[in-house]
């Protein structure tokens, strides 16, 4: 496959707003794109959850616009480092996880990605690879020499360390241990640059002192927005209900995107639409922010689901929330079981995600018996059949 050095697609994809970083700078990463060179580029995800929201889509959809180009794309899924628990940011040690656990998490992923990413291309596909494959054959001897590469100071220096260290809270020796294994990634797999996201920066630069020290070879470390709202500081999480998933329906993913606040439009327009600034920057100078989320809603929704998909999600939100009423098919229906309590029924149905999240619901006013317009207070047994809102798009129905 011929490389494309169009000036106009590579600065589309480096200007857009996803790039935070490039080391050692954007200047020379550009030159290198339009030198016509075919390069081998890699993101690595730990595959430490079942899920995907579109702060991890947009990481995938810059990958292919670097696909679309010519170059060699590698995703790495970490189903050795995952193991290990990169240092999470929480103050704490990450839960460890089997082999078996993360690659059942790695097949829902792929899944979940394929519509964004075109693995079936015959020419140029998306290259997977998992770092088991090499960093389960390393001995101790090998461990020791990739180690002596690295300092403790350097280590220690890690802010997220520093912030454990001032908080008195463990640092185990294991989680060092985690950014030379990354590191070690970029060396087995030889590659020209690393993406990431601004919270992997450190590993990666890892990964490029590695490189540098053991096959005397430059690495470029390009660093992606994590899509944090601009006001509240908050990034995406399935815990705190923040987030666009990618594992739900046409209809919850539409509804998903209503609920984001104004100020996230235009990060998620810029991240996770194929829409050009051009196009963005018009419809947001229309100041009509209804209309615009229900664009933005429209043009997510069309990329994973496809496009007359979301228009029926389309129909179904607009029928619900701006008529006010109940979705003419109504996706989980239940039989009454008396033995059981509202909140056991919302969890098995995979409308509320736990406990934690159906109390926060109740505390909220936010579960209600749609027919009798009556807000449930407690957790009692539902002797109620009819249609139930939980929040303001998910909806089941008990017979």
């Amino acid at each position: 496959m011929e490389i494309d050095i169009d000036i106009n697609k590579i600065d589309e994809i480096l200007n857009r707003g996803t790039v935070v970083e490039i080391l050692p700078t954007k200047d020379e990463f550009r030159n290198k794109l339009l030198s016509g060179e075919k390069l081998r580029l890699y993101i690595g995800f730990d595959a430490t959850a079942p899920n995907l929201h579109l702060s991890h889509a947009k990481n995938f959809m810059f990958m292919e616009k670097l696909r679309k180009l010519g170059h060699e794309v590698i995703i790495l899924f970490g189903d050795f480092t995952a193991r290990i628990g990169d240092p999470t940011g929480e103050n704490a040690t990450r839960k460890q996880l089997s082999r078996e656990d993360v690659l059942e998490n790695v097949k829902k992923w792929i899944e979940m990605v394929k519509p964004f990413m075109d693995f079936n291309n015959k020419e140029n596909p998306p290259i997977i690879k998992y770092n088991h494959d090499w960093l389960s054959k390393l001995s101790f001897e090998d461990i020791m020499n990739i180690a002596s590469n690295f300092t403790v100071q350097h280590m220690i220096s890690r802010d997220m360390f520093q912030k454990r260290i001032k908080e008195e809270k463990p640092i185990h020796l294991h989680e060092f241990l985690y950014p030379l294994m990354q590191g070690y990634d970029s060396v087995s797999m030889d590659v020209d640059a690393e993406v990431c996201g601004t919270d992997q920066t450190f590993n990666a630069l890892a990964g490029r002192m590695l490189l540098k020290k053991m096959k005397g070879k430059e690495k470029f470390v390009v660093a992606l927005t994590l899509m944090e709202n601009p006001k509240t500081k908050e990034l995406m999480s399935k815990s705190k209900g923040t987030g666009v998933f990618l594992d739900g329906k046409a209809v919850d993913m539409f509804g998903q995107i209503m609920s984001q606040p104004d100020e996230m439009m235009e990060i998620l327009f810029v991240n996770n639409t194929l829409l050009s600034l051009d196009e963005i920057k018009e419809i947001l100078n229309q100041n009509d922010p209804k209309k615009s989320k229900l664009l933005l809603a429209f043009e997510i929704t069309k990329i994973y689901h496809g496009k007359d998909l979301a228009i029926e999600a389309q129909k179904i939100w607009e029928a619900t929330f701006s008529n006010k009423e109940i979705p003419e098919s109504v996706e989980h229906t239940l039989e009454l079981d008396e033995t059981k309590s509202l909140m056991d029924i919302a969890i098995e149905s995979g409308l509320v995600s736990s406990k934690t999240d159906y109390r926060r619901l109740l505390d909220t006013n936010s579960i209600e018996h749609m027919d009798t317009e009556t807000i449930i207070k407690d957790d009692k047994q539902p002797s109620q059949i009819g249609t139930y809102r939980i929040g303001k798009k998910r909806f089941f129905r008990i017979k």
